[in-house]
């Protein structure tokens, strides 16, 4: 386990050496003044060396066993992956954002103009010279593949080139993922990017807009859900850890594949038929095909004929990215709502 220092530089020794003559000289002059009987001077103390100037700092943050102080907002930011980009966004934050890398869906209306003022580094994931060429003092990575070791982008690399990390805690190997994670990961980086009003404000609006879409659903019954992520011969599905699983339940689901433990993984098609799902939510993201692609397959298939979701071509899609702890989970719930419970919101 790698633990971060503080955003504190190291004196450079030549450095320090001038500095040493500089504050000689001053004290020389200091006390030929006040031996001319100019008195004292009452201007205002200059904070200590190392001591934060900015209000709020320094902030401790312990992310996924990496703990880092950092003694002022990071003003230069990478972020890889499209919804750490979106949350920072969201916060108000583009004029500090000098990168961001792979995309996978359409941005939200709101943030367009924001996010296409931001330098694209990579369509997936940039290499760790290309993040260094941005000059971050701060990366902020979605999954886990942010900060591929393999790939020479481990969080200890960055950490030795002086720029601080920050992985989305649904990659912190918790033992389930929920709504909560949202909201504590928006207060989190608003406490680093010292904007804790802002993160604040923005949690409540969130908040507000799942509140509503539960209780548009009420209390009735839950849709039996499943989710088509991709596969052919299997169907790689979400399991019962991921945020996903939290959402199906908000919106008045209940996801079939809940006691998956993992937050993806692959089911028989025969498991599929079995649990008789009424309603296949279909994620929807680059790479995996698309999603007229992924409703032919499902209805072209004898084997799913007489499952109620197919039967009916019940289906809901959804962007991958809506499913991941950030700013679109809220909208996520309202839209799975929406479709799980169409006769709620007429």
């Amino acid at each position: 386990m790698y633990f971060g220092t503080s955003r504190r530089p190291c004196s450079h020794p030549a450095r320090t050496r001038r500095t040493l003559r500089a504050v000689a000289g001053v004290v020389a002059l200091a006390t030929a003044l006040l031996t001319a009987g100019c008195g004292a001077d009452d201007s205002p103390r200059k904070p200590k060396a190392g001591a934060s100037r900015v209000s709020g700092f320094p902030v401790a943050v312990d992310n996924c066993g990496v703990r880092t102080t950092y003694d002022e907002p990071p003003s230069r930011v990478v972020t890889i992956h499209q919804h750490p980009a979106e949350l920072l966004l969201a916060l108000g934050l583009g004029d500090r954002m000098v990168g961001t890398a792979f995309p996978d869906s359409a941005v939200l209306p709101e943030l367009r103009k924001d996010f296409a003022a931001v330098p694209e580094l990579a369509k997936r994931e940039p290499s760790f010279e290309t993040v260094l060429d941005a000059e971050p003092d701060f990366v902020y990575g979605g999954y886990g593949s942010a900060f591929a070791e393999n790939e020479g982008r481990s969080r200890k690399a960055f950490a030795e080139a002086g720029i601080d990390t920050y992985l989305n805690r649904e990659y912190c190997g918790k033992e389930r993922v929920t709504m909560r994670d949202t909201y504590d990961e928006i207060r989190t980086l608003g406490r680093i990017f010292g904007v804790p009003d802002r993160a604040s404000a923005l949690v409540a609006d969130l908040r507000a807009r799942v509140d509503r879409a539960v209780a548009a659903v009420g209390s009735g019954p839950d849709v039996p859900v499943f989710v088509y992520d991709s596969g052919d011969k299997t169907a790689l599905t979400a399991g019962g850890k991921g945020l996903g699983n939290d959402l199906i339940g908000l919106a008045g689901g209940r996801n079939v594949f809940a006691d998956l433990d993992d937050v993806f993984g692959d089911v028989s098609w025969e498991q599929v038929v079995a649990r008789r799902p009424e309603v296949v939510v279909i994620y929807d993201y680059a790479g995996s095909g698309s999603v007229e692609q992924k409703k032919e397959f499902l209805l072209s298939q004898p084997a799913l004929a007489d499952v109620p979701a197919i039967r009916n071509q019940r289906f809901v899609v959804l962007p991958l990215t809506a499913t991941l702890v950030g700013i679109r989970s809220a909208y996520a719930v309202d839209g799975l709502a929406r479709g799980l419970h169409p006769e709620r919101f007429r």
